[in-house]
């Protein structure tokens, strides 16, 4: 009964804001995750992390924290794939095109990438960094192009990019070669330029992220307005559970999907470390076989629990870009205030060494930031048809 109530009390609301309040919730979790990564990144700067990580280097609490922040890029781009199917499929209207609404916010996330964003993280302006939001951009670009194709054809070639590109590994060029700047935008992490007063370093290749945002777009139907949620429920269920099962026989047997072969270790927990340390620059398989496949099972989970922490992560949902963006500041504020007060203890930075800290701050600051996210998100809803401008957070 009570699982029958929150379906009809979700159906209500979806009705009333055209949102769907389980990806909302999914969206907040990967919100909070990420408030994690960043504070890491902002204050633990100075303690090492490759990529992948170094088992024998990285302490059990800097993986595991990592670990949960690796949901957030593949999870942001296959929402984002199924949104736009969403977005060209209203309820009860007619089917429209997706391109110029991709087009349009592909171009924005790019410029906020290059400003916005760029200037959080700049030491300096000698280098620009393209992260996570060009490549989403870039991927909405390439998905407003590819959207005209046969539904079925986006689906074969997004599964083939997810699945294949590993098989491109072993291709590199040099700075010198003519196909290094194209290789470096779709497949290798390497610098643009590196020369001259400002350089620019691709952190994030692409191909592999289209492939996710397609496969994004051919899951759409999961959420059409006429599937049932029970459904869905089993089809969520089924794929989650899917891309565990792949992931164990190819992982487990070192056949497929993953550069760095794993080995079993002197202790359990250096063992789990090394069998799930997958390469994300460029997301592996195996990589998005975890991240992807835990994203589905909360996803719907989402679907079957009410209580104030899902109202919470769906209040951080409805406007990601928003919070996206003012966390990073406020990182950036209190960490400036920790280095006017201590000064510099690591090198020319202000760092800690202790995760106690990392874990207390990503705690606190998302019931910081719940109440203007709240505010802005009912702004946003109820003055978005007014305000087209606002629908961009």
């Amino acid at each position: 009964m009570a699982l029958a109530a929150h379906n009809a009390s979700q159906a209500a609301a979806l009705s009333q804001t055209n949102r769907i309040l389980s990806i909302d919730a999914m969206r907040g979790l990967i919100i909070i995750f990420m408030m994690l990564d960043h504070i890491r990144e902002r204050f633990a700067l100075h303690i090492p992390l490759l990529d992948p990580m170094d088992i024998t280097q990285t302490s059990p609490a800097l993986y595991f924290s990592r670990y949960l922040a690796h949901l957030c890029a593949p999870m942001f781009v296959f929402l984002t794939g199924l949104s736009a199917w969403l977005y060209a499929h209203p309820a009860n209207k007619a089917v429209r095109s997706p391109t110029g609404f991709l087009a349009k916010r592909g171009l924005f996330l790019i410029f906020l990438e290059l400003t916005a964003v760029y200037l959080v993280w700049a030491g300096s302006i000698s280098t620009i960094f393209l992260q996570v939001i060009w490549a989403i951009g870039l991927c909405m670009l390439a998905l407003s192009v590819l959207s005209k194709l046969n539904y079925w054809l986006i689906g074969v070639l997004g599964f083939t990019i997810v699945v294949g590109h590993n098989l491109l590994s072993p291709v590199h060029f040099t700075p010198d070669e003519w196909g290094y700047n194209l290789w470096t935008l779709l497949h290798d992490r390497g610098y643009l330029t590196d020369t001259g007063p400002v350089t620019i370093r691709v952190s994030y290749p692409v191909l592999p992220w289209i492939g996710v945002i397609l496969v994004g777009y051919f899951a759409g139907p999961l959420y059409a307005h006429a599937r049932s949620p029970e459904n869905r429920r089993k089809l969520l269920l089924a794929s989650g559970l899917g891309c565990y099962v792949l992931l164990a026989l190819l992982r487990g047997f070192n056949l497929y999907g993953e550069s760095l072969p794993w080995h079993p270790q002197p202790t359990l927990v250096l063992t789990v470390m090394a069998f799930f340390n997958f390469t994300k620059y460029p997301p592996s398989l195996d990589f998005l076989l975890v991240t992807i496949g835990t994203g589905l099972l909360l996803l719907r989970l989402f679907e079957s629990i009410e209580n104030p922490f899902t109202r919470a992560l769906r209040v951080f949902g409805s406007a990601p870009m928003f919070i996206y963006l003012l966390h990073l500041y406020v990182i950036l504020l209190i960490y400036s205030i920790f280095y006017l007060i201590f000064g510099a203890n690591q090198g020319d930075r202000f760092g800690v060494d202790s995760y106690y800290f990392i874990w207390a701050f990503a705690i606190i600051l998302p019931i910081v930031l719940y109440k203007p996210t709240k505010c802005f998100a009912h702004y946003k809803h109820r003055e978005k048809h007014t305000k087209p401008w606002l629908t961009y957070f």
